[in-house]
């Protein structure tokens, strides 16, 4: 096996896509793998050393930014929250009687659920949204 330089970039992309596998909580380390990625192709290409270290500064750098940026623009939602993650968020459901603790057992999906009202004001019966649930409570709010 020929190690040259390109291998050694090669094996620092793999490195780092490794260790967010590892992690499992960002995509920093993929963006940074990148950057070693441009790197190994710009040794493929027969640049020079220090124009594939500039290369790895400058794209895994850029695609850090680039995906922090992204994430200062959208970000996530708890996974109780998330209608992504969790079908029942956005759902409508009819609610006949609050208790006057703000809960109340509403019956959805075939099964009677707790509820507990997260609006403004003071609860009234009719129909409410799913805004988040919490294990088996639902948190609504007037649709």
């Amino acid at each position: 096996m020929d190690w040259s330089l390109a291998t050694w970039w090669w094996v620092i992309c793999g490195g780092l896509v490794a260790m967010e596998l590892a992690s499992g909580a960002t995509f920093y380390l993929l963006m940074l793998a990148l950057g070693a990625a441009s790197a190994a192709l710009a040794a493929h290409l027969g640049f020079g050393f220090s124009v594939q270290m500039v290369l790895a500064a400058v794209v895994g750098g850029a695609a850090v930014a680039v995906w922090h940026r992204r994430q200062l623009r959208h970000p996530r939602l708890p996974a109780n929250q998330n209608p992504n993650v969790n079908l029942d968020i956005g759902q409508s459901l009819e609610v006949r009687h609050w208790r006057g603790d703000g809960t109340a057992e509403v019956h959805y999906r075939g099964a009677a659920w707790q509820a507990r009202f997260i609006g403004n004001g003071a609860p009234h019966g009719g129909r409410h949204v799913i805004r988040a649930v919490e294990g088996s409570c639902l948190l609504l709010e007037s649709a």
